[in-house]
């Protein structure tokens, strides 16, 4: 008899003797880990996790740096990023990239040697140069009145709108302050120049570190469970009788785990899919008033409402991606609890 067909013989009546059913293919788990791992490189706010991120993509053994960045690296970095340096840092970028040079260039250039002068210019811009550098480009905007002239009813009716219907809360706070009772036409302007950039980025930013920091602590805790719910199959297909049955229990329960554990992310990911199309929609809107608009004010919005609009749209598609990780998990779950209690041919 041939090699190969003892093989095939030998696994059939393995199969036969257990009860057990060879398991579907298995979601590739360092694939999707890999993923993961890429879109935080590309997208997470803070500076250092992303580097962390991306030391474990380079790594010499990328399958083992993966798994040690998802279980314990990234909630590290997390821990590095916190540290006063790094999140000056990070400030100082947001300022750069929410405080354009035409309409903020006190505050950008303030930024910008903040950034390239180390971690004690740094320092001094958080605690007290960015505001410093706000003023002076207030200061200068009331002195020419340019600004303020060019706002028009329809200016405010549209911050108004945002104040009320806005999906980022932001957004809605700085349209909200913008408005006060105490407010003057600066303030309006001043909303227009960097605030509302500014809030939208803020939004943008907590709703990526909130979405990933979850669905990292769930990777984390699913990687062993899954793990074990496989052994514990593996070991079963290996045995017969009674300790055969008592192994499939194991097994059984041991996928009844991961499946449980598929229930807040995939709640959570179809959320984040809908929060992420309402943002993608309100910034189409907004780059479509901002380009039927002609005051002045409008045009920092207009350079900025169309890339924070396909911002959005990738966040959907992220969302997508990882909802359908989750699905595809539950579904592997829920096959094996299957095929254990002998529910699969």
């Amino acid at each position: 008899m041939k090699p190969r067909m003892r093989i095939l013989i030998v696994t059939a009546a393995l199969v036969l003797s257990t009860g057990l059913a060879a398991p579907a293919a298995a979601v590739d788990q360092h694939s999707a880990n890999w993923s993961m791992t890429r879109t935080v490189t590309l997208y997470y706010p803070q500076s250092s996790v992303r580097a962390a991120a991306w030391g474990a993509l380079v790594s010499t053994n990328v399958e083992a740096a993966v798994t040690r960045f998802i279980e314990s690296g990234f909630p590290y970095a997390k821990k590095r990023a916190a540290l006063n340096d790094a999140r000056n840092t990070d400030f100082c970028l947001r300022v750069l990239a929410t405080h354009t040079a035409e309409f903020a260039p006190e505050v950008h250039a303030a930024a910008q040697y903040a950034l390239d002068g180390g971690a004690a210019a740094r320092e001094a811009f958080a605690r007290t140069g960015y505001a410093a550098a706000k003023a002076r480009d207030r200061q200068a905007r009331e002195a020419t009145g340019t600004q303020a002239a060019a706002l028009e009813q329809f200016d405010r009716d549209f911050v108004v709108l945002l104040r009320d219907t806005d999906p980022g809360p932001q957004v809605r706070a700085a349209a909200t302050y913008a408005l006060r009772p105490a407010a003057t036409d600066a303030d309006l302007v001043e909303f227009f120049a960097y605030d509302w950039s500014n809030a939208a980025a803020l939004d943008l930013e907590a709703f990526r570190i909130r979405v990933t920091d979850e669905d990292m602590r769930w990777r984390a805790g699913v990687a062993g469970l899954l793990t074990a719910a496989q052994t514990a199959e593996a070991q079963a297909r290996e045995l017969a009788g009674e300790a055969a049955e008592q192994a499939r229990a194991v097994a059984a329960r041991a996928w009844g785990e991961v499946a449980a554990q598929t229930a807040s992310p995939r709640v959570v990911w179809a959320d984040a899919q809908r929060v992420a199309e309402e943002q993608a929609a309100g910034w189409h809107e907004v780059a479509a008033a901002a380009g039927g608009a002609t005051g002045l004010n409008w045009n920092v919005i207009l350079g900025s409402a169309g890339t924070t609009a396909e911002s959005w749209a990738t966040e959907r598609e992220q969302a997508a991606a990882q909802a359908a990780y989750w699905s595809d998990l539950l579904a592997e779950a829920l096959a094996g609890q299957q095929r254990t209690t002998g529910g699969a041919a």
